[in-house]
């Protein structure tokens, strides 16, 4: 028995049915994560222009087939819709889903809240999860934060790699001292094909010199190849605006202005150009200065580091849910439970 023969022979009753929004590399990869789970099964995905939804489990592999092939999952018969509104359109089907997984670009800057809104206005209740980056975007949720809990939402925030497993790792790590004077965050992606992860570049060149969310957003693919051409497929990226910093000041381990995020990634080799860590320094009670440092190790993929603790945070969510306790968490305030 395979693994998603594994996943169909689980009950929905006992696994957390979850969706996930957004269907190119990495919901792609989210889907072939929670296929692999027996704690999880994937009973709805969306993507531009359809959705796809299966009480008893989608299959991932059929999911990405069809996608790929006809460019919407929306064509996966007989489980498929084709619809240009599928987010709202799969919300107000009241299918059961106990969470989503938003594998969604946030460009514009204001797109992931906008999809919160639409669960807010819909009345659904569960859990929400993101892998977001801009400290901007996160603090259009946190505004939000009342109203997500008086409508039964309980919704984790920056939840992927970074934010997410590095800023709950340094949230870990500052442990040790009394004081924390720094956190630094360099990341290293390799991708072998930069149009698998369209919007995830996207969201890079956004945070280079000369760039913003706006310019970003409206580069056609031809335009982004030849920014790639013109730096041999890499991009060095530095002092990001990267929410780990405000997660980390809500969490009250250190100032935003002590964070400090960015790395290089290379779009045409799967081999990541430098290994991830995330580096904190501070002060111990006895008054000595030291920095622990927590590297990922270099074969693990960008999709691997943000989809699993995105659904070990969907889990955490699932639970805190489940208690009653709605409203807005980020990864730094909750540890992210493993998804057997």
């Amino acid at each position: 028995m395979n693994a998603e023969q594994i996943q169909a022979s689980t009950s929905s009753a006992t696994s957390i049915r979850v969706g996930v929004l957004g269907f190119g590399g990495l919901g792609q990869a989210a889907a072939r994560v929670v296929a692999l789970k027996q704690e999880m099964i994937l009973v709805a995905t969306a993507d531009k222009e359809g959705y796809a939804y299966k009480k008893d489990g989608l299959n991932a592999q059929d999911c990405i087939k069809t996608y790929n092939s006809q460019g919407s999952v929306g064509y996966l018969e007989p489980f498929g819709c084709l619809t240009t509104n599928s987010i709202q359109d799969l919300i107000e089907s009241r299918s059961p889903v106990d969470g989503y997984f938003l594998a969604l670009p946030n460009l514009p800057n204001d797109f992931i809240a906008s999809v919160a809104k639409q669960f807010i206005k819909s009345g659904w209740q569960g859990v929400l999860v993101d892998a977001i980056k801009r400290t901007s975007a996160v603090e259009q949720l946190l505004a939000m934060k009342d109203e997500l809990a008086g409508n039964g939402i309980t919704y984790m925030t920056g939840c992927g790699a970074t934010p997410g497993l590095l800023t709950a790792a340094a949230s870990l790590a500052a442990q040790s001292y009394a004081e924390v004077h720094k956190v630094e965050i360099t990341f290293g992606v390799g991708i072998a094909n930069w149009e698998a992860y369209r919007a995830t570049i996207r969201e890079d060149i956004a945070h280079m010199p000369g760039y913003n969310v706006e310019t970003a957003s409206a580069m056609t693919d031809v335009e982004v190849a030849a920014l790639l051409d013109e730096t041999d497929g890499i991009l060095v990226l530095e002092n990001m605006e990267h929410a780990d910093d405000i997660m980390l000041e809500l969490a009250g381990i250190c100032s935003r202005e002590n964070v400090t995020v960015g790395g290089v990634v290379d779009t045409r080799n799967p081999k990541k150009p430098l290994s991830t860590n995330v580096k904190v320094t501070g002060r111990t009670f006895e008054g000595r200065i030291s920095t622990h440092t927590f590297t990922l190790g270099d074969e693990t993929s960008m999709a691997a580091n943000v989809c699993g603790p995105a659904f070990g945070y969907l889990k955490a969510g699932k639970q805190l849910h489940n208690k009653g306790i709605y409203g807005i968490l980020t990864a730094a305030e909750v540890m992210p439970l493993f998804v057997r």
